[in-house]
């Protein structure tokens, strides 16, 4: 491995043109394929196998004109009037016959499109309710409760809401200025009439923008940072120009990707998040190495070739494990979240390549001029064998003294930190998780004031009766609505439509809570216990469905599927490392140090998050596939440190020294560019916390603080203090597994290194004499 890619990094160096063309001729075609092939971005939850959608493709045959419960681009328009008014008032009737009227006319509207105002509807409604309860001889009384539930006006006639649905395949497909072009006329006509309007629903929501503002923040505070570990501003650039030429070829390559495969719209946020987050730190990583390599040689190329034979080969092992932990989402078999994983793979793939060709193209452009615009001038101190004496040495040595007190504090810290996960709450972010400040959860706050709050998270249940003769299946349509009003938390149950042939029935069930709440969890799960007794009653099949329904499924596959996937990118990634550290203890102790941090985090999210602690936002559930992808994104980040760390520890090892001694020397020549490569991977990631949308700002505090944790806490402290404790039995290989693995020769062992030599007799002649 480090022979190749020796020869790599020199070719890439001396044929700097070639390499460059090579990376422009890659974007346009990846741009050029995006531009023609691309399709809609789609947050749709279509999972074979669970009970929802067992449900909705049985509502599907019954009913097929239904639509998809994630295809739906609907707005619910919230008008209140002022206090101890009411919208039937003659004032309020001009201005909401102004909005009814200027909907049809907003970009992505049918042109015939029919909107009726709420008190014209809710009357129109009760009126129907009424007739159908009088032809088929149903208590009237019952009929005006069933209408005032599904009612778009308030009991006390002072709230209503306004309906329509986007003329789009999919709610992705709604643009950000169809939804400013509604804002607008709402705007005029709360400005003219004195009324409030909000507005939510799943037409409310246009594609994520990428977050400039935070990718800003991340890049400026990575720029200071470079800027303190270079003292370059020639240095300091670079890591940053090739981590955002690999953002951009992996956000186009993730628009192609489209054309294959449905990509959530957050897919773009995330892959940017670790895309900028990697490519920043391997960069600065192997250049890190250059500047190292200088010291022992003149010839640039050739010092190009041992950094990236090096540090190159640390980046393609760290990039691996990253690549592995996110691949393996597919072991979920939840698609939306397979795509989101490869997405983000693909990123850091191309952030490896990017710094194993890219740069040293780069550098072999700029030649003598690569640390030029010096702002700091670089003047390490030396001890007296000529090696660096610095905080990493000091720091690794103070760890030395008392390796088991330190290790107990890491394990006891991180241990109090883990404790609040037993509280964890998971579920999908709803338009009542926005921030307060937003339309939609004003919007929504006020239809569960008004309405109730189950009033936006309905459960429906699909009434399959082929199988009944046609006389038994009203009654069989009835039995099912009792069944279901009859459950705690249930606010209403009542038939809501049933099929031309009369063998399908959609009963809604309306709970007291709402779609975010535990016991509206707890409901579905009670109907679907009893689901066998009501269908053995009646005769009829039933499934209950409806987005409540799926986002719960969704929940539940995720937590299920969270053991399969710890055990899979764990036991690849520990015979990875085996591989690299050619050891069965440190890898054992970077998988244990792992655990400790992800669940450190873990808790800390759900204190932040749905607790409420600090403020950050408003306590809410932990969204559903955050642990998941944290536990990816995690765990490969933090091998990339036990990499990048351990490998020059082994390293130092390999040519000579004791185990001791090769700790204090990884740290020596790793400890700042690990500290510096964590500092701008907690910027990168803090700063999307500062966005609105609660998955990119509960990703970026959780994946901020996983850094925190393991970077600083366990890669820094915890694996130093266990290899101090360990000695030289860190390094144990049983002699049968020695003989089996391949020389991946990470170290750069089979390279021509003098000068190792040369530190490796010091320290033989530093321990003969001791």
């Amino acid at each position: 491995m480090a022979t190749l890619l020796y020869r790599l990094g020199k070719t890439a160096f001396r044929r700097w043109p070639f390499f460059l063309a090579a990376w422009l001729v890659a974007f346009v075609a990846v741009a050029g394929f995006a531009a023609t092939s691309s399709k809609p971005m789609s947050d749709a939850l279509t999972i074979p196998g669970i009970p929802s959608e067992k449900a909705a493709d049985m509502q599907e045959e019954l009913f097929p004109d239904s639509v998809d419960a994630f295809s739906e681009a609907t707005v619910n328009i919230v008008v209140v009037a002022p206090e101890g008014e009411r919208l039937d008032q003659k004032k309020y009737a001009g201005a909401i016959d102004e909005l009814v009227a200027g909907i049809p006319d907003l970009p992505q509207v049918s042109d015939d499109l029919k909107v009726v105002g709420p008190v014209e509807a809710a009357a129109g409604q009760e009126k129907m309710f009424v007739d159908a309860a009088k032809q088929s001889g149903q208590p009237v009384e019952q009929a005006r409760e069933n209408a005032a539930v599904l009612s778009p006006l308030s009991e006390d006639g002072r709230v209503g809401v306004v309906s329509f649905d986007w003329d789009v395949e999919a709610p992705t497909e709604v643009e950000a200025s169809s939804i400013d072009a509604l804002e607008d006329l709402m705007a005029d006509v709360e400005d003219s009439s004195g009324l409030r309007m909000e507005a939510n629903g799943s037409g409310m929501s246009s594609i994520t923008e990428l977050g400039v503002t935070s990718e800003a923040i991340g890049i400026a505070v990575a720029l200071v940072v470079l800027l303190v570990t270079f003292g370059s501003l020639v240095a300091a650039g670079m890591p940053i120009l090739i981590a955002l030429v690999a953002v951009l070829l992996t956000n186009v390559g993730v628009i192609a990707m489209t054309a294959f495969t449905d990509i959530g719209s957050t897919t773009p946020m995330l892959a940017t998040m670790i895309g900028l987050a990697v490519g920043i730190d391997y960069t600065l990583f192997i250049l890190a190495r250059y500047r190292s390599e200088l010291h022992h040689t003149d010839d640039r190329e050739e010092a190009m070739g041992v950094s990236v034979g090096t540090a190159g080969s640390a980046v393609v092992f760290a990039g691996l494990t990253v690549v592995i932990a996110l691949a393996a989402l597919i072991v979920v078999k939840i698609p939306f979240l397979t795509s989101m994983g490869f997405a983000a793979a693909s990123g850091v793939a191309i952030a490896v390549l990017a710094a194993l060709t890219l740069l040293p193209a780069v550098l072999g452009v700029l030649k003598s001029k690569a640390f030029g615009g010096q702002v700091i001038k670089h003047a390490p101190k030396r001890d007296a064998d000529g090696r660096l004496a610095n905080n990493g040495v000091r720091w690794a040595r103070l760890i030395g003294k008392a390796p088991a007190a330190f290790a107990l504090l890491v394990v006891v810290v991180l241990g109090a930190l883990a404790f609040p996960i037993k509280d964890m709450h998971l579920a999908f972010p709803t338009d009542g998780t926005k921030p307060a400040s937003t339309t939609q959860r004003q919007a929504t706050d006020l239809v569960a004031e008004n309405f109730g709050p189950g009033r936006d998270g309905p459960l429906l249940v699909v009434v399959d009766a082929r199988d009944l003769p046609e006389d038994e299946r009203g009654q069989a349509f009835g039995a099912v609505a009792e069944w279901a009003a009859q459950k705690d938390g249930v606010s209403n149950a009542q038939v809501v439509l049933t099929n031309e042939d009369g063998t399908g029935a959609q009963v809604m069930v309306t709970p007291t809570t709402g779609p975010d709440d535990e016991a509206t969890e707890d409901l579905l799960a009670e109907l679907r216990e009893s689901q066998d007794e009501i269908d053995e009653q009646t005769g009829a099949t039933t499934g209950v469905t409806g987005l409540t329904a799926i986002t719960s499924d969704v929940s539940e596959r995720l937590s299920d599927a969270l053991p399969v996937y710890l055990a899979v990118v764990i036991g690849l990634a520990f015979v990875l490392l085996v591989l690299v550290f050619r050891s069965i203890l440190v890898p054992l102790t970077a998988t244990l140090g792992f655990l400790l941090s992800v669940l450190a985090t873990l808790g800390a999210t759900v204190l932040v998050f749905q607790k409420g602690l600090f403020g950050i936002i408003e306590g809410q559930p932990i969204v559903s596939f955050m642990p998941i992808i944290l536990i990816g994104m995690v765990f490969g980040l933090a091998m990339d440190y036990q990499v990048f760390l351990v490998t020059r520890m082994r390293e130092a090892h390999v040519h000579g020294m004791s185990t001791r001694e090769a700790v204090v020397d990884g740290f020596r020549n790793s400890a700042r560019v690990v500290t510096a490569a964590a500092a701008i991977m907690i910027a990168v990631f803090a700063a999307f916390i500062l966005q609105t949308e609660p998955i990119i700002k509960s990703m970026g505090f959780a994946l901020a603080a996983a850094i925190i944790f393991d970077a600083f806490i366990v890669r820094l402290v915890l694996i130093p203090a266990l290899l101090f404790l360990l000695g030289e039995k860190a390094w144990w290989i049983p002699k049968w597994l020695d003989r089996v693995l391949p020389n991946v020769d990470v170290e750069g062992e089979k390279l021509d290194r003098p000068h190792m030599r040369n530190d490796a007799d010091q320290q033989v002649l530093v321990d003969d004499t001791v």
